[in-house]
């Protein structure tokens, strides 16, 4: 045996220390790597959904500005002249109307929703009875059949309450309809929430009322600002259910479209004579109070939608 095959090692020296380190630091570089690569496509990909969002709504609101000649000739130029015509225009032909219309709805509905729902995920969530599973997954496969499914008997059944064309028909099927998500994220959320709370108010004398509205309900304060944020959303936009529900059943009939509705009924209105820019502050006057909602409520959502994995 010669010396240059023969490696003497110290006592306690790692043999990566004389072998010019093991695989160990390539590991670790080539994880930091794909990290990196990763990053870079995730906020790429966000990027370009980014854009992909904000440019229709910029031209949109830009379109708001514009007169139908500089929206046939150049649709990605900036308006010439700055006024809000189109706006006035737009809201004396009725969107005002169809604008209060759905806040008398959504007033009414989007808090039934949010007190129906939680007191339902509440129940299901902390007291275990016969039947409970069966319970929960009633409410939650209301979220797998779609809207369309249940037009028909949905129309025949408030009919039959007498309650089309009427506000508090449509609050009723908004409900109903908003239930099972509600349900599904708050019994999550529910689940999450410490019991020796709950016990600890037990102990007090606190009946089960009291515990729910002054103890469970305020700690859940952060899902219940997600959902409902959902909620006013999903119920604002929705369409199909008032194009059923919310017509005129006679000539006498008072008129209570939505906003939706009214976006459509605006469009009718143009007939042959083209007013985009009407059509476009419509669509604007309908999107302002949404992205409003979102922006000032969007840390919230985030909190309320991770807090439940957090805990």
């Amino acid at each position: 045996m010669t010396a240059e095959s023969t490696v003497i090692k110290a006592p306690g020296e790692a043999p990566s220390e004389r072998s010019g380190g093991s695989g160990r630091p390539k590991e670790g570089a080539k994880s930091a790597s794909d990290g990196m690569v990763l990053n870079v496509f995730s906020h790429g990909f966000l990027a370009v959904w980014a854009i992909l969002i904000v440019l229709p709504l910029i031209w949109l609101a830009l379109g708001s500005f514009k007169t139908d000649a500089q929206i046939g000739g150049s649709a990605l130029s900036w308006p010439s002249n700055w006024h809000f015509d189109a706006f006035t225009r737009a809201w004396d032909k009725g969107i005002g109307d169809y604008f209060a219309h759905t806040l008398i709805v959504m007033v009414f509905s989007v808090p039934l929703t949010m007190l129906l729902g939680s007191m339902a995920a509440y129940v299901l969530a902390r007291y275990p009875f016969p039947g409970n599973r069966l319970f929960y997954y009633f409410f939650v496969s209301g979220a797998m059949f779609p809207v369309f499914l249940a037009l028909v008997p949905l129309f025949f059944m408030v009919k039959r309450l007498d309650m089309l064309n009427t506000y508090q028909g449509l609050i009723l099927v908004y409900v109903a309809y908003s239930m099972p998500f509600t349900v599904f994220f708050m019994h999550s959320f529910f689940r999450t929430l410490p019991t020796a709370v709950h016990e600890a108010a037990v102990i007090d004398g606190a009946s089960d009322t009291r515990i729910f509205f002054q103890v469970m309900l305020p700690m859940a304060k952060p899902g219940l600002i997600s959902v409902g944020i959902f909620n006013v959303l999903g119920q604002w936009n929705q369409y199909i259910l008032p194009s059923v529900l919310m017509q005129p059943q006679t000539g006498s009939d008072p008129e209570r479209y939505m906003l939706t509705q009214g976006l459509i009924q605006l469009q009718y209105q143009m007939g042959y004579e083209t007013d985009l820019p009407v059509l476009f502050a419509g669509v604007t006057i309908a999107m302002i109070p949404m992205l409003v909602v979102y922006l000032s409520f969007q840390r919230q959502i985030q909190a309320g939608l991770t807090s439940a994995t957090l805990k």
